[in-house]
Parts: structure tokens; C-alpha cells; sequence
């Protein structure tokens, strides 16, 4: 498989978490993910699209699996389900959970930086880009 002719799928910013977050996908634990729909918006990037394969990356930059988008679904950050956080493969076992540790994720340096806005937050009308994918080929 080529994954140089595949689109990147970063999950979070290299370091512990990325790392934690590619152990769950190579593993199936990790069938979901979510972004934030401004997040998009202001990279000038079309949202995924179902059957849409990428390239993951590792925290080194090298691709270690593929995955192929299976849903795509635009929902406010309130309306994000249990199923769709569990399967997010982070250990989460009630939204509440889930959305304490995104929030801590979309409000850091790195994220408001990302954003050019040091003083992003969001509430239960933030529109976020809810995805699920499925491991398609590893390294």
C-alpha cells in the first residue's frame, strides 16, 4: 500500500497523546474521533468524507496504519452520544468524561495557537466534526 498517494491523519499534536491515541487505533480500540468544525473552517480544509482513507502518523511523522472514513456526522458538542465517545478508545466511560478531557485538549496553548484565538473555549453549541473510520492496513 502507498502511503505517500494518501491525505495525513494527525491525531492530536506529536508527543504522549498521539502516541496513546495510534496505540488505539492499531490496536481497533480507536474507531472514532472528534474535531472541531472551526478547526476546519480556518484551515480551509473540506471535512472528511466516507470512504476516504489516510495515512496515519506516528509522533515521528512516519505512517504506521491506514484507516477509511466510515461516517461523518456534524453535531453539537452536547449532542456527541456515549457510543461515539467510548469508541474513541481513550478509556472515557461516560460523556461527561469524554468532554472533560476534549475540553482540556481544545483549550490548550497548542490548540488556541492552532486556532489563532488564545482565548477559544467552547460550550454545547460548538459545532464538532464527530467521524468514525475503520483500520483498513498497518505497517
Amino acid at each position: 500500500m502507498e502511503f505517500d498517494d494518501l491525505p495525513r491523519a494527525e491525531f492530536a499534536f506529536p508527543g504522549p497523546l498521539r502516541d496513546k491515541l495510534v496505540s488505539a487505533i492499531l490496536s481497533g480500540a480507536k474507531t472514532s474521533t472528534t474535531g472541531l468544525l472551526v478547526g476546519y473552517e480556518r484551515a480551509n480544509e473540506p471535512l472528511p468524507e466516507v470512504g476516504q482513507r489516510s495515512a496515519v502518523v506516528d509522533s515521528a511523522d512516519r505512517p504506521v496504519a491506514v484507516i477509511e472514513v466510515t461516517e461523518v456526522r456534524v453535531v453539537r458538542l452536547a449532542d456527541v452520544d456515549l457510543r461515539h465517545a467510548l469508541d474513541e478508545g481513550e478509556g472515557d466511560e461516560s460523556v461527561a468524561q469524554w468532554r472533560a478531557g476534549h475540553e482540556a485538549f481544545w483549550h490548550s496553548p497548542e490548540v488556541r495557537a492552532e486556532l489563532g484565538d488564545p482565548g477559544f473555549t467552547v460550550d454545547d453549541d460548538t459545532l464538532v466534526v464527530a467521524e468514525r473510520f475503520r483500520l483498513v492496513h498497518t505497517v
